[in-house]
């Protein structure tokens, strides 16, 4: 990194904003750089830092061989190391983006070397990065799961329920609660699957579970304020369904056939999970 920045201005003042996400497979050290976000309004697009420093995106993409990407399109496309990787820097870099000034005398914070920490030298306060607790909950009512899609979502996608976790509450709550507001189900029975660190749309642990209704208590009821769309799938359809592609959902009179999240996201693994538990049952 610091060969690449020596070819352009103030290589230490770059390199100082990096901060450690983790290290390779070869026990190398690997960092995170935040060169900013597009200035549109500049007649030479270039990468603004928060602190005002600027590098020339195009002359930084042609001395990498690449081009820049948008990164939760690049968080479905690399492997789960790099994947890991990403999601890091991502929520590394934002926090310390949003931690530049200490909440209790209004004085500038400094990062220590590794970035896993910033201090106010007035107060002496210390400031670590923090995660929110979400949970994400693939429902199913015993033969069918259920999968709902919000207005922001690409089209056709559907996934599982989400949200995040109250101030006192538990994961069992919580997951009771989300369910219940978000389509009107009331669950009976819950079990853990696994966690996933997300970095959007803040630092977040995803906690994943799998909730069973009642068969006779199915009813959708759903809250239009979140959702667009939720229904109950059948194991055939899920099936086709998370082998779908994006690209290949759209149907010739515009309607999208449904597609699920890519194996990256816990929610593929969720889904994948129950595709399992109901081919054994009918095996």
């Amino acid at each position: 990194m610091k060969g690449i920045l020596e070819k352009f201005q103030e290589a230490e003042q770059w390199i100082e904003k990096s901060v450690l996400i983790g290290c390779s497979d070869e026990h190398r050290p690997c960092f995170a750089l935040d060169l900013g976000s597009d200035d549109s309004s500049s007649t030479h697009p270039s990468l603004m830092h928060w602190d005002g420093g600027a590098l020339d995106k195009s002359v930084i993409e042609s001395e990498l061989q690449g081009s820049f990407t948008d990164l939760r399109k690049a968080l479905f496309v690399v492997d789960g190391k790099d994947s890991s990787l990403l999601a890091s820097a991502q929520s590394l870099l934002r926090w310390h983006d949003s931690h530049q000034y200490c909440s209790k005398t209004g004085q500038p914070t400094q990062k220590n070397p590794a970035g896993s920490k910033r201090v106010c030298r007035t107060s002496g306060v210390t400031y670590y990065p923090q995660m929110s607790p979400v949970v994400i909950t693939l429902v199913s009512n015993g033969s069918r799961c259920l999968l709902a899609r919000q207005p922001s979502f690409p089209p056709g996608m559907f996934t599982a329920l989400s949200g995040f976790c109250d101030l006192g509450e538990n994961v069992e709550e919580a997951v009771r609660r989300e369910v219940a507001e978000e389509v009107g189900l009331e669950v009976e029975s819950l079990r853990y699957s696994a966690s996933q660190h997300w970095p959007f749309p803040s630092s977040s642990l995803i906690i994943a579970c799998h909730a069973l209704v009642g068969a006779q208590r199915s009813e959708i009821s759903m809250d239009t304020l979140e959702l667009e769309e939720a229904r109950w799938f059948g194991l055939e359809e899920i099936m086709e369904g998370i082998e779908r592609k994006p690209s290949s959902s759209k149907q010739g009179d515009g309607s999208f056939l449904p597609w699920f999240p890519p194996k990256q996201a816990i929610a593929h693994q969720l889904i994948r999970e129950w595709i399992q538990q109901q081919t054994a049952q009918t095996a």
